[in-house]
């Protein structure tokens, strides 16, 4: 058997100060990592003087924080091609409260989607509501920016 040994027993040796500065410092060094993925706010991102209506299938969902994700294949009524879009809604808490589950759209289900545009011009829309085209049932999206639909706001 070992000798009892306190300086073994307190851990390393270091002392008090020395242990509260390295901690504090590893703190100040985590609080001012800017988090993976930043909130940003509505206005930021999306023009809420761009409404669109978009219908199509979807391709993908991320269902996750801070921002469930859909991603859908969109047909240009113009040029025929066709433009996968991903459309940002509220937080898996408040599509909850809203009457989601996880399963309420499918891959391949075909939807109406009412939003708004992101200012960069890119295929990426804020929805407000989504329309089920195999129910016709109306679900609102959680948008931060309202939930009134295109048609709505004109």
């Amino acid at each position: 058997m070992s000798r009892f040994n306190a300086k073994t027993y307190r851990g390393s040796g270091m002392s008090t100060a020395l242990r509260a500065a390295v901690l504090s410092l590893t703190a100040s060094v985590l609080a001012a990592e800017p988090p993976a993925h930043a909130h940003h706010s509505f206005a930021a991102e999306y023009d809420a003087s761009k409404p669109i209506k978009l219908a199509g299938k979807v391709t993908k969902i991320e269902w996750t924080n801070p921002h469930i994700f859909i991603y859908m294949d969109v047909t240009d009524e113009k040029t025929g091609a066709v433009e996968n879009w991903a459309l940002e809604l509220g937080s898996p808490n408040s599509l909850m409260r809203l009457g989601w589950k996880r399963d309420s759209l499918k891959v391949d289900d075909a939807i109406t989607v009412d939003g708004t545009l992101a200012k960069d011009g890119s295929k990426l829309a804020n929805a407000t509501t989504i329309v089920l085209a195999s129910t016709g049932k109306r679900m609102l999206a959680g948008s931060s920016g309202g939930n009134q639909s295109a048609e709505d706001k004109q």
